[in-house]
């Protein structure tokens, strides 16, 4: 019984303890709550404040603002006004300068119209005067007007012949000193406005291998891969211990071409073998004939040459495969249709037939290995058979003074022609040819009597003769010059032109003992 009294007061102290505890607990939160209300109250009372001051600190930066772009523009409103002030300022000015302009052009144009009008009537004054003096004459002396200025001319006609002569030919040698002079002008003024590079055309071209296996590759079983290629390209395969290269020779700049394309879209596919080589054999010529068409165009588009037949464009192609004592054809051909059109427009004279007969002389070069004859004739038959204008196939007859040149256009491509073909480093020989051409041009001086020594210099294009005093007189100088000149023109074939230089002197030599 005591222990359920005991049980019954602890329940009861237990819920009592409880209840006390939630009452505390309730006013301590209370209290928290409070004091985080007043605290939010703070800070809310706080922020509204500090909103306050960044309002009106804001309002005033503002307002500052206002004040200075108002300040600004006040400025620029005045600046802008005394700008418009002087501008109307100088308005009135020029206005007043003009009017006053105005009323002396009004003055002097009276005063012109008055004298006009006395000049007139002196004129007529003058006019009656002389006819009165005229008639006067005519009476006194029994000649009427015009006996009297037939008279008077042939008495001056035989007094000014001599006169007249001596003035014809001294203008005849000033026009023969200024033709030279504007020749050479105008000719150098042409070489320095078309400035083209030169490269030596060689014989043999080098394809580069990827690896000295490739060679064996090249050559196959027996040699029948390199015996294919060489049958179908018509060039020589020459492989030798140069490592990871292969030398294509051939005089025929095309046939290297195909045969350079074939080898190297053989070595990028990677097999080969006899009918692979066909097949990029023909791919190479359907390569070539390609570039040869741009070619022609790319020619045509840089000399400005328009109209011409597709089969003389790719004629054209042709010459740059082709190659005159190391010098490029085409790119010749293009130069001296240059020369001609600046030495045209020099002279005044028509462009585009200078231009296009400069691009088509050496034509013909690019069928001359296959057909018979000059390449001036071929050329000439080529331009008949397309029906090209009759003075372009004259230009292109007379460039190497096969006929007599019919304009003065034709004139200018045969030096153009000698410029491009004489410059130096344009055209190049082999040096054995080179050395016995100069052998030759020595021993062609050396063989006319008088002759001390002959030096040939300037690369082959001058000789100089070096004569004995005296067994050559000054005069005697002039035509031995004229016969080597003829001489080596008849037995040398050359290009451009060499000069002769003839060399007399008298030395007297004594000793003081």
């Amino acid at each position: 019984m005591q222990i359920v009294i005991y049980i019954a007061i602890f329940l009861i102290s237990a819920v009592i303890f409880t209840f006390v505890g939630m009452a505390i607990r309730k006013k301590t939160a209370e209290s928290k709550i409070g004091s985080a209300e007043k605290e939010a109250k703070k800070i809310i009372e706080r922020a509204q404040s500090e909103a306050e001051t960044r309002k009106k600190e804001e309002i005033v930066k503002a307002k500052e603002e206002i004040i200075n772009a108002r300040k600004d523009l006040d400025n620029e409103v005045r600046e802008r006004r005394s700008e418009v002030q002087q501008q109307e300022r100088r308005l009135l000015q020029k206005e007043e300068n003009l009017e006053y302009k105005m009323e002396q052009m009004e003055n002097k144009n009276r005063d012109l119209d008055n004298k006009r009008q006395d000049l007139e009537n002196k004129k007529k004054e003058i006019e009656n005067t002389l006819e009165k003096q005229m008639q006067e004459l005519q009476r006194i002396s029994g000649l009427s007007k015009e006996d009297a200025k037939n008279l008077l001319l042939a008495e001056l006609d035989k007094q000014l012949s001599l006169e007249k002569a001596n003035l014809i030919r001294s203008q005849e040698n000033k026009a023969k000193e200024e033709s030279v002079k504007n020749a050479k002008k105008i000719i150098s003024y042409a070489i320095q406005k078309c400035a083209a590079d030169h490269t030596a055309e060689t014989t043999v071209s080098i394809v580069t291998l990827p690896n000295d296996e490739m060679k064996g590759r090249i050559i196959g079983r027996e040699g029948r891969n390199i015996r294919t290629l060489e049958t179908l390209t018509g060039v020589d395969l020459i492989i030798d211990d140069t490592p990871e290269a292969v030398v294509i020779s051939g005089f025929d700049a095309l046939r290297r071409e195909v045969a350079r394309i074939a080898l190297e879209k053989l070595m990028e596919d990677g097999r080969i073998h006899p009918a692979k080589i066909e097949e990029m054999v023909e791919k190479a010529k359907e390569e070539v004939a390609e570039t040869i068409k741009e070619e022609g165009e790319r020619a045509c588009l840089e000399t400005g040459v328009i109209g011409l037949d597709s089969d003389i464009v790719n004629l054209l192609g042709k010459l740059k495969y082709r190659t005159s004592y190391g010098q490029n054809v085409l790119n010749h051909s293009i130069e001296v249709s240059n020369l001609a059109r600046i030495m045209a427009d020099e002279l005044g004279l028509d462009q585009q037939l200078a231009r296009r007969a400069g691009l088509l002389h050496d034509i013909g070069k690019s069928l001359d290995h296959d057909v018979e004859g000059t390449h001036v004739q071929i050329g000439v038959d080529i331009l008949k058979k397309y029906k090209e204008n009759p003075l372009v196939i004259n230009a292109v007859e007379a460039h190497h003074g096969d006929v007599e040149p019919q304009t003065m256009e034709a004139v200018l491509v045969a030096a153009a022609d000698a410029i491009s073909a004489s410059r130096p480093g344009a055209r190049r020989e082999t040096l054995e040819n080179y050395i016995k051409r100069l052998e030759k041009l020595e021993s062609i001086a050396d063989s006319f009597t008088g002759v001390e020594k002959s030096y040939a210099i300037q690369a082959g294009r001058e000789v100089r003769i070096i004569v004995k005093p005296d067994k050559i007189t000054d005069a005697d100088m002039t035509i031995l010059a004229r016969d080597v000149a003829k001489k080596v023109e008849e037995e040398m074939e050359y290009p451009g032109q060499i000069k002769v230089n003839i060399i007399r002197e008298t030395r007297v030599t004594d000793y003081a003992k």
